[in-house]
């Protein structure tokens, strides 16, 4: 989440006005998070999230990840649901842009997650590949791989102003996972942004996971690569073998891993970890001025991949076999 796109007060009113969600009493910008606008609603009825949808996600895409959620909903995991105007409407627009009106889910995230919250979003990850199963409609990655040298394009000859020699290593990698990126592995709706800011707990219970608008229909196990690089390593970069262990042990308690996917981990987690690599460091680059957004690192995740190139087993990320 971020705040990309002021919303003037005069507007604000008059959209919130077309819900019966009662009358707005306050709104907070949100800062955390790098892809959308989305503030905090306060309305005589409750608690809600507005989120304006800015470049990165596209406009045709937002009718799956809505359906996506009530989707969910419906096979009992805990999400957002999008708000509905009352002619019925669920994505209208404000201050020119896209945007929606969310209900707001109960608990908080962890920033310092231990191993019992990993093993929490491991089954809960799982979960949400059941859930989706019978989801009917698909959207493919614009994320993956194919899409990842022009991203590395948009950086080219500034990518060294935040590491030396980050635009080789970024080459290099993109080039080994050209060449070999698992393919043929089970699939369908991922979440593909799984990070500890979209899981919420209470107490050490998860209790709703939010933030959908880089589902997509790809791999089970890349999400899964997602969720070991954002959750299971510490802050001086070192991977925690102990919440390694739990996030897998976690999702293999709901849908254990078939051979091939056991076999293509090392190579997802370290593909994931360079995509993250890539978004962050655009993201740190193109900052527009003014924008109430906190841009996250790109070298934490320069630091994983050192790790990940290391690693031959999914044993090494705690699977036990």
């Amino acid at each position: 989440m971020a705040v990309y796109t002021e919303v003037p007060d005069d507007e604000l009113a008059a959209f919130v006005a077309r819900y019966d969600i009662g009358e707005l009493l306050a709104v907070k910008g949100i800062a955390e998070g790098v892809s959308n606008s989305n503030f905090l609603l306060h309305t005589t009825t409750a608690f809600y999230i507005l989120t304006l949808y800015e470049e990165r996600t596209e406009e045709q895409d937002l009718p799956f990840f809505i359906a996506l959620m009530e989707h969910l909903a419906t096979r009992g995991l805990t999400c957002p649901q999008p708000v509905r105007m009352r002619d019925g409407v669920t994505v209208s627009r404000l201050a020119g842009r896209p945007a929606a009106i969310v209900t707001f889910l109960d608990g908080l995230s962890i920033r310092r997650p231990g191993a019992v919250h990993c093993g929490e979003v491991g089954r809960g990850l799982a979960l949400l590949h059941q859930a989706g199963a019978d989801f009917p409609m698909q959207r493919a990655n614009n994320l993956s791989v194919a899409d990842w040298r022009p991203l590395a394009e948009q950086a080219r000859g500034r990518a060294d102003t935040i590491s030396p020699g980050l635009t080789a290593r970024v080459m290099a990698e993109i080039a080994e996972h050209e060449r070999a990126w698992p393919q043929d592995l089970p699939r369908g709706i991922i979440h593909a942004d799984l990070f500890p800011n979209n899981v919420f707990f209470i107490k050490d219970r998860l209790s709703g996971l939010i933030d959908f608008y880089f589902a997509c229909t790809d791999a089970f196990a890349y999400d899964l690569a997602i969720c070991l690089n954002s959750w299971c390593f510490e802050a001086d970069s070192s991977f925690n073998l102990t919440k390694g262990q739990a996030l897998l042990a976690g999702y293999e308690s709901v849908r254990p891993l078939e051979p091939a996917e056991v076999a293509a981990l090392p190579a997802l987690c370290r593909g994931s970890a360079l995509r993250f690599l890539l978004t962050r460091m655009v993201d740190l680059l193109d900052v527009p001025e003014g924008a109430l957004v906190k841009p996250l690192d790109p070298l934490e995740y320069d630091r994983k991949l050192v790790f990940h190139q290391r690693v031959a087993d999914a044993r090494d990320y705690g699977l036990k076999r």
